[in-house]
């Protein structure tokens, strides 16, 4: 799964691939939609997702090994809704992440998270690449 070029802007839902860089913003694409637009640094704050860890118990795991294990699991546990109720959430999130720190990822991180996941699952990239395999 390579998630290095999907980033997350403030203020705006869903996600985006970088498209290029420039000194005071970002060229992103939008997934859904496919528009290209420039986000400036001056109103938005950019989360690549390659940099996104989840705390558990004793350190902190890489949010692609998290998707990798979502991935890995769907077959014995489906993928819910995000809109599901907490404890619908937190039981599905403890299967996928048994030793995840519930009192640092709240359920917003983890509805966060399963939209993601859906999110680049509807477009293709959560595919395992060869050098994982």
């Amino acid at each position: 799964m390579n998630i290095t070029n999907i980033i997350a802007v403030s203020g705006v839902g869903g996600l985006n691939q970088l498209v290029s860089s420039r000194s005071n913003g970002l060229v992103l694409e939008a997934l859904d939609t496919g528009r290209v637009k420039f986000y400036s640094v001056r109103k938005h704050q950019f989360t690549p997702l390659e940099t996104v860890s989840i705390y558990t118990m004793m350190d902190t795991v890489e949010l692609k090994e998290v998707f990798n294990s979502m991935l890995a699991k769907s077959a014995s546990h489906p993928i819910i809704d995000h809109k599901a109720p907490a404890e619908e959430l937190t039981a599905y999130f403890s299967e996928i992440l048994p030793d995840y720190d519930r009192d640092r990822v709240y359920i917003s991180d983890i509805k966060k998270i399963i939209k993601w996941f859906k999110q680049l699952d509807a477009h293709g990239l959560t595919t395992a690449s060869d050098e994982e395999e």
